[in-house]
């Protein structure tokens, strides 16, 4: 054989060796080093399930459970899955058209990219799982999820559990994917507050499908699981009996009730009127209520007990009445005579009292409520010196230290930190050295521009049952192992410079408007009860126009006087004198709370406040327009769709 064939045959065995050796490589790279086409062969084999935990369960101070999680299932789907299934008959399974079949895969693809499990149908009812549970292995690509959802077992408290809702992308986001798509997360109130401690982890499973996409058992034997862990449950200050009673108190009313425990700060009750039953924010209509709480006229997602100011009104007395013996401006025996008006500054103040003497002593004048009084006393504690603005910078500081001006920092999303007004205030609306007592001398009886939070004002009565220091209002008593973030509840915040005798001179003349005073119908025999009325002037634009409506009616109050178990405030809007409604509606609380029942001769008392309706004209005009309006609008979807609409507009129980 010639050197050149030799060389030939060499060459050709060379290049398939060479195209074996490719071919071995490229195996073994595909086989052994390229995870991307195992990973295709199991997805096809593998079924990853994400296995969402149960919420954290919320308990009341009795033991009692207030809010925990229900068993419901979210239809998931996987875009790039679907395929060769009869489509007709899977909208026929959820009842839906093609139509929406489309949309709500395009959703999907959109929300979560085609290859990744979204959200196709939230929280299925019941009747629904039932019937998709037996046919879903003829749908590639659909699996069903168990979704723990809150469950209410008391139609109250909307506004301190808040509710939960599906994860945005902003706070995916925002998480740096910390929450994935389809979680929930906790959206108003204990559970935005407490969401990390309530949320859990989710676990994985691994599950092995067969030809017809139906589940075989754990892969691996579940070895590669992560078990779920439930979120941790939150014991409560709440007395839900009591939250209970206020929320049938305050029906067909606007306003707040706040009850706290002076010796603890833990809040027994929180109230805001218009209320909703929490169960409407949970299951799939969720947003559809939700829209229609959000477009109410009445507002009953916003938290009033905690965000609404409101002028306190003679609430406020007590706390002016402290500053002023701490500053030693007055004494106990400090009186003026009053004819049933203040003329001091030139234009007239009245008082809703003129029985003579009633303002002939600090106690007679907290009893009966006197505005010439604290008019008075309010112009000696800011002008002396003859430094008008450095009295008041003095008296600002002061009411701060008793939790006014501020936030106090209870453990819910939204609270209001009220407004007392300041020197700058005065002279930015004045002008610097343009202003006097005379000119602000409204807010020394709690008018003019001081605001105040029920909240606030239940915890200015916790200081005074307390003879002087308060604990951080909360709800959360006690986190399930343990959460460093409450520590700040055990911090006593104690008022300095104000004497024991200074308190027991307020407490004693709070005692006498209960006894004989402006609020001598909110007695409970057997128990003495010190408290302040309060009637706030009440303005409202309307149509551009500055309107004077019915006054707010207020009252403060704490019982016993001996040892204080019990601190409370309440507002009605729009409900007049604070000893019409506010005083009676705290008294019932009060009895309630401290003896765990109404007695039978104040049933007709509680009937004929649960009865009242207080809501304003205006408001109820309103809300019949935005009826009429929502009516208008889903007759016409009724119409271009040809599908009937139901119309539920009242969420009030």
């Amino acid at each position: 054989m010639s050197v050149f064939n030799q060389s030939r045959k060499t060459v050709i065995q060379l290049i398939f060796l060479g195209i074996v050796g490719a071919i071995v490589l490229r195996l073994f790279f595909l086989q052994v080093l390229q995870k991307k086409y195992k990973q295709l062969a199991n997805e096809q084999a593998i079924e990853r399930k994400v296995i969402y935990p149960g919420r954290g369960i919320i308990y009341d101070s009795r033991g009692r459970v207030v809010v925990n999680n229900d068993a419901l299932y979210d239809l998931m789907v996987t875009p790039v899955a679907v395929k060769s299934m009869d489509t007709a008959y899977f909208c026929n399974l959820v009842d839906i058209d093609t139509a929406q079949f489309r949309r709500l895969i395009y959703r999907a693809i959109v929300k979560n990219s085609r290859v990744r499990p979204s959200v196709f149908i939230p929280l299925l009812s019941p009747e629904e799982y039932g019937r998709l549970q037996e046919n879903l292995y003829q749908f590639p690509g659909f699996e069903l999820v168990e979704r723990p959802v809150r469950n209410y077992p008391y139609p109250a408290g909307a506004s301190i559990f808040g509710y939960t809702a599906e994860v945005d992308s902003a706070t995916i986001r925002r998480s740096k994917d910390f929450y994935l798509s389809g979680d929930f997360v906790g959206k108003n109130g204990l559970e935005r507050s407490y969401e990390p401690v309530l949320m859990g982890k989710r676990g994985i499973q691994y599950l092995v499908r067969d030809v017809r996409n139906r589940p075989q058992g754990p892969y691996a034997g579940g070895m590669y699981d992560t078990p779920s862990v439930a979120g941790r449950n939150l014991y409560l200050a709440l007395d839900m009996d009591l939250q209970t009673l206020g929320e049938r108190l305050m029906q067909n009313k606007i306003g707040a009730i706040v009850a706290l425990d002076p010796k603890t700060g833990g809040v027994l009750a929180l109230v805001s009127s218009p209320d909703f039953n929490p169960s409407l924010l949970r299951g799939a209509d969720r947003s559809s209520n939700y829209a229609r709480l959000l477009h109410d006229p009445e507002e009953p997602l916003f938290n009033r007990a905690i965000q609404a100011g409101y002028p306190p009104g003679s609430t406020f007395k007590p706390v002016d009445a402290l500053i002023a013996l701490n500053q030693g401006v007055i004494t106990p025996a400090f009186g003026i005579v009053c004819l049933g008006a203040y003329y001091g500054c030139g234009r007239v103040y009245k008082c809703t009292e003129t029985k003579p003497g009633h303002a002939s002593s600090l106690l007679n004048a907290i009893a009966y409520s006197c505005n010439s009084y604290f008019l008075q006393v309010f112009r000696m504690i800011i002008d002396q010196n003859h430094h008008v603005a450095d009295g008041l910078v003095n008296w600002d500081h002061q009411l701060s230290q008793f939790g006014l001006g501020h936030r106090l920092g209870i453990d819910l999303p939204g609270e209001s930190p009220g407004y007392i007004p300041d020197t700058a205030h005065y002279d930015k609306v004045f002008g610097k050295g343009r202003w006097n007592s005379c000119t602000v001398v409204s807010v020394g009886i709690g008018q003019g521009e001081t605001v105040e939070t029920p909240l606030q004002i239940a915890n200015l009565m916790a200081i005074i049952a307390n003879h002087g220091f308060y604990y951080t209002p909360h709800l959360v008593m006690r986190v399930e192992g343990g959460d460093p973030a409450i520590a700040r509840f055990r911090i006593k915040h104690e008022i300095p410079q104000v004497d024991e005798s200074d308190y027991q001179t307020v407490i004693k003349g709070m005692e006498e408007v209960v006894e004989h005073g402006t609020a001598f119908d909110a007695q409970i025999p057997g128990i003495n009860i010190c408290g302040k009325t309060g009637t706030a002037e009440n303005y409202k634009v309307i149509n551009g126009v500055r309107v004077k409506l019915k006054d707010h009616s207020l009252f403060g109050a704490f019982a016993p006087m001996e040892n204080p178990k019990i601190a409370i405030c309440v507002v009605v809007e729009n409900a007049g004198f604070g000893a019409t409604w506010a005083a009676p509606i705290a008294s019932l609380m009060m009895e309630k709370y401290l003896r765990d029942t109404i007695a039978t001769d104040r049933l007709p008392l509680l009937q004929r406040i649960e009865a009242a309706d207080l809501i304003p004209e205006y408001i109820k005009v309103e809300k019949q327009q935005v009826d009429s309006l929502e009516k208008v609008s889903l007759h016409k979807l009724a119409v271009r769709t040809g599908i009937p609409v139901p119309i539920a507009s009242n969420f009030h129980r």
